[in-house]
């Protein structure tokens, strides 16, 4: 399990459009807009496949920055701290 330098444990973040990739990096958490409300993911969470609906994927990063995606509807894996967010569209 990847820590940041202050033992924080990590998970690697893939956001992925049909334009190409919009985020890859290790983050501390995140909150996804599932199809029965907000999913949070920390690190260490259960194997999990969901129904991402359009609103905002929040994150943050290892640094302790919080960003906001807005995205469209799509899917999400969690497996082994790893998660990838697979969307039809994003905007900045």
């Amino acid at each position: 399990m990847a820590q940041d330098s202050t033992g924080y444990a990590l998970m690697k973040l893939e956001i992925v459009a049909r334009s190409g990739e919009i985020f890859s990096g290790d983050v501390k958490e995140i909150v996804v807009p599932a199809f029965d409300g907000e999913l949070g993911i920390l690190p260490g969470r259960a194997p999990i496949l969901a129904v991402i609906t359009p609103g905002s994927v929040r994150f943050t990063t290892a640094s302790g920055d919080r960003q906001e995606i807005k995205v469209g509807k799509g899917f999400l894996t969690v497996d082994h701290d790893e998660v990838m967010v697979v969307v039809e569209n994003h905007k900045e």
